[in-house]
């Protein structure tokens, strides 16, 4: 196992600029984390919440599917180089494997796994957090985990292109434990994975009221910013743009919350009203999801509670479901 200082991080993901497009968390104006290019940006190597959707590298706002012109269809060139980001969380991580799970399981999605086959995931966690918090180790979520032992970074590689990979850091191999770190790890508590799990459990026996989708649509102002933020949401449309001889069609992402998310060609709307369509996106995640998946698809990174205007997070609502139908 190898042991690497903050410079040496940087110098090591600077002489992988030339075979992968490195993407990591920067640090803004203001003191907030975004995630940039490497190339643009120093990057801030610490673990905390980046304020967007984190499966954007992979599955961006917008993209290009196919462009119809003389009869010849045209698909878009994979990328050059493949994708290596930085910097995520153990929540994140856990985001991104159900991510994948959704695109690239059953029917799988091209323009997804273009991007995200050939890529390096690398998490960090330990004493690394931007307001000094321990963050959780994730093991083995990613192909590299960098673990802060509050002086400098122990490289864990867990798949083969993680191993391929950190052989080529330039740090010598030493033996030093992290069974501290990982109890620590181990004995962080999650506050509202209990809230999240009963609200799961009373959705799945119907005990919410149509009453209180009504009250939480009154507060909602559709905004979608949840949607926008949250690593777990995969819903996107089709729209196509017609110049002259040539069309080009796009993918972008979609929110439950407009009232177009599920109009249908004759005009009929499953989620007209905007209850139903309140109801739909905390059902999706907490119930339906169960039901299809097998797991609670919100991973409580609190993304959603953090941004939204007017206090409809998914842990403010699970906790209100919980309060008053619990």
């Amino acid at each position: 196992m190898k042991v690497i200082t903050q410079n040496q991080l940087h110098d090591f993901l600077h002489s992988l600029a030339t075979e992968y497009d490195v993407f990591g968390p920067v640090a803004l104006h203001d003191g907030t984390l975004s995630l940039g290019q490497l190339e643009s940006e120093p990057f801030k190597l610490l673990s905390g919440i980046i304020p967007l959707r984190i499966s954007s590298i992979f599955f961006p706002h917008s993209s290009q599917v196919l462009t119809i012109s003389d009869g010849r269809v045209d698909v878009p060139q994979t990328a050059a180089k493949p994708i290596l980001v930085i910097g995520l969380t153990d929540k994140d991580l856990e985001a991104l494997e159900f991510t994948d799970n959704v695109f690239l399981t059953g029917c799988r999605d091209e323009l997804y796994h273009q991007n995200r086959s050939s890529s390096i995931v690398i998490g960090v966690s330990g004493r690394s957090c931007v307001n000094g918090e321990f963050s959780k180790i994730a093991g083995g979520k990613c192909d590299i985990e960098l673990i802060n032992n509050g002086e400098n970074f122990v490289v864990y590689p867990y798949s083969e292109q993680g191993k391929l990979l950190s052989d080529r850091i330039d740090s010598e191999d030493c033996v030093i434990s992290i069974e501290a770190l990982q109890q620590e790890s181990d004995s962080l508590i999650e506050p509202d994975k209990d809230i999240i799990l009963k609200a799961s459990e009373l959705l799945l026996q119907n005990k919410v009221s149509d009453e209180f989708w009504s009250n939480i649509a009154n507060q909602c102002i559709e905004c979608t910013s949840c949607n926008n933020v949250c690593p777990t949401c995969t819903c996107f449309d089709m729209y196509d743009v017609s110049q002259k001889n040539k069309v080009t069609r796009y993918r972008q992402w979609d929110s439950c919350l407009l009232s177009g998310f599920m109009r249908e060609a004759s005009g009929h709307n499953p989620l007209g009203d905007q209850a139903s369509r309140a109801r739909r996106r905390i059902h999706h995640k907490l119930a339906a999801d169960v039901q299809r998946w097998g797991k609670i698809s919100c991973f409580l990174c609190g993304r959603c509670d953090d941004i939204c205007p007017t206090g409809l997070g998914m842990k403010a609502v699970a906790r209100d479901i919980v309060e008053q139908f619990g």
